[in-house]
């Protein structure tokens, strides 16, 4: 049906035009869930759809807000993204995905010209270490929230950060291997660059602090003369990681991956190299996609609570754009570990 207007939408569900318009703008704070749904149900009867340049006109922002990821190659951010655009959906907002492979400057013009188009905030999860590219955007009055992050000395004070606690979680994987007999370890990441892997880095190293194992206890791998890395080629890296360090006179009998894209890189390796997982050497991931429960063997990891993450940062985005709620601040959930079928007691005491 064209041209259906709000006060044929108000007819239909029996409320004020003023109803309907709060719906369409997201103050849905004080609505009662019936009559909510009485509207949803009349504009889907109706086909209606909101003039989006008459709504910029009068608010100088648009029901939309911007998602800024890494690589959807990387089924974490898959996850995220559909989790993140079903609670904007459920507010009446819609979402625009991009792509940056960390790449400061191309997140740069992302977010400059999202803002140029009338949204009015995004959730970026680069997680570099400076928002500096972005700043000006933000002080401009773009709501921001930076995920899978904590908060850094120079950030935009209307930033809020959000994810779980990397140095947690990375200590939990790193205590169970402990725990089952390890005493040389590997950690493979790639470049330890961002923020959220520098936390997870951090949390390995201090698991074998407190278990009093010498520093040589920890192989770190990153990859950096040997293979680039992003997203799309996690996976690739923990192939290679696993070739070269399972090859050496002394391996690691336990291998803690950045990720499960790389987990599984690491698993692919150590079968090439002729070695079992989970009896021969031990993996665990980050992360807990879909795949990791499915794979061969299944993946011992770190569980993320995306679902309630993305809940949070589009909550919390919300408040920026509304000038409401602290800034400048690190929300953290607690990530989990998932025991699987990757990692057992070493088949042998390693050499020392």
């Amino acid at each position: 049906m064209a041209g259906v207007t709000i006060y044929q939408v108000a007819q239909e569900a029996g409320v004020s035009p003023s109803t309907v318009s709060n719906l369409l703008n997201g103050r849905t704070g004080k609505m009662l869930p019936e009559t909510r749904s009485r509207v949803e149900s009349a504009i889907r009867r109706l086909g209606y759809r909101p003039n989006r340049a008459a709504q910029q006109l009068r608010t100088g922002r648009i029901q939309m807000l911007g998602l800024i990821v890494p690589s959807v190659a990387n089924p974490f951010w898959g996850t995220f993204a559909r989790h993140l655009e079903a609670a904007a959906l459920a507010e009446g907002f819609y979402m625009l995905l991009c792509n940056s492979e960390r790449d400061p400057e191309r997140e740069r013009r992302y977010v400059e010209e999202l803002w140029g188009d009338g949204i009015g905030g995004v959730v970026l999860c680069s997680s570099l270490p400076s928002l500096d590219h972005v700043k000006p955007t933000v002080e401009a009055g773009l709501g921001l929230v930076a995920f899978d992050r904590t908060a850094q000395p120079g950030d935009p004070h209307r930033a809020v950060n959000i994810g779980t606690d990397n140095v947690l979680g990375m200590r939990l994987a790193t205590e169970h291997l402990l725990a089952l007999g390890h005493t040389r370890l590997a950690f493979v990441s790639g470049s330890i660059g961002s923020v959220n892997r520098a936390e997870r880095y951090s949390g390995f190293r201090q698991a074998l602090d407190t278990a009093g194992l010498p520093r040589a206890a920890g192989l770190v791998w990153s990859g950096a003369d040997t293979v680039d890395f992003d997203d799309r080629d996690a996976a690739e890296l923990g192939r290679v990681a696993a070739l070269e360090i399972l090859s050496a006179p002394r391996p690691p009998t336990a291998i803690a991956a950045i990720n499960d894209m790389c987990a599984l890189g690491v698993i692919a390796g150590a079968r090439e190299a002729g070695l079992v997982v989970g009896r021969d050497v031990s993996v665990t991931g980050y992360d807990d996609i879909m795949l990791a429960g499915m794979a061969m063997p299944t993946l011992t990891t770190v569980r993320q609570p995306v679902e309630e993450m993305a809940a949070t940062a589009f909550a919390r985005l919300r408040q920026v754009m509304d000038g409401v709620g602290e800034t400048g601040q690190s929300i953290l959930h607690r990530p989990t570990l998932v025991v699987r079928d990757s990692t057992s007691a070493p088949a042998m005491s390693p050499v020392t």
